[in-house]
């Protein structure tokens, strides 16, 4: 059985439990930290990038993968119509104990709800996708839940300086050209996967996607849907704008 332990961190930290970061370990051999207060911060502890997707927000949002709630608390008190959703069960218990008044517990591609006016994905929210084989399988669900004039606001960052110059330059920009970014090996280079540890629990391992902005425009445009660059991070990750064609 899988351990939900990103939810238990957000719970015990809320609990006033608070003891150690979660630690996550990937296949790009890296260990890293995510500090759990930096999960409940306000807007004006947020990334540039991500207080700009607030900005934007407008009407009915539907906040996908919500993790703790912060966007969703911070868009309900301004008095937005906002639903946070997060398939982790302690999750939406946590965004519940924050006073996030709509919480759905689901995975996004098995919800069929109402058609939103923004949906929202932030702090590389894109990276649920796993793979890019499944980015337009979820690019064609979000288009189920949008309304008319919908939006997807959504973040993401381009790892491709992670890799060795040599091997990057001139190879990596002409696949960015013909849309195919995938190696030798056919595995899209954005492809990582993670484990996380908390308090001696490890989580299963799970997929998470780091897309450049020219393969999501690519996806996108094939899916009917025309991609915006809205604003550039300072360290290689963009937030974009899906709309109706």
């Amino acid at each position: 059985m899988e351990t939900d332990v990103f939810g238990k961190a957000l719970l015990d930290y809320l609990n006033g439990d608070y003891s150690e970061d979660i630690t996550t370990y990937s296949s790009l051999d890296e260990e890293d930290t995510i500090p759990i207060p930096y999960l409940f911060r306000g807007y004006t502890e947020m990334p540039k990038i991500e207080q700009k997707a607030l900005d934007l927000c407008r009407g009915t949002v539907l906040d996908i993968g919500c993790g703790a709630g912060s966007h969703s608390l911070y868009l309900q008190e301004k008095g937005l119509e906002v639903t946070a959703l997060d398939h982790s069960v302690n999750a939406i218990e946590a965004c519940g104990l924050r006073g996030i008044k709509n919480t759905v517990r689901s995975a996004i591609l098995d919800y069929k709800g109402q058609n939103y006016d923004t949906l929202l994905l932030l702090m590389n929210g894109i990276g649920i996708v796993g793979r890019l084989e499944l980015l337009k399988t979820y690019l064609e669900h979000f288009k189920t839940l949008m309304g008319k004039n919908a939006q997807i606001l959504l973040d993401s960052s381009d790892i491709i300086y992670m890799f060795e110059e040599e091997e990057t330059e001139e190879d990596w920009d002409e696949t960015h050209n013909s849309g195919d970014m995938t190696t030798d090996e056919n595995e899209y280079y954005g492809e990582v996967d993670f484990t996380m540890t908390y308090k001696g629990a490890s989580s299963n391992s799970f997929p998470w996607l780091y897309l450049d902005y020219t393969t999501l425009e690519h996806a996108a445009s094939e899916c009917q849907l025309h991609c915006e660059l809205i604003k550039e991070g300072e360290h290689y990750d963009y937030l974009a704008r899906l709309t109706f064609m």
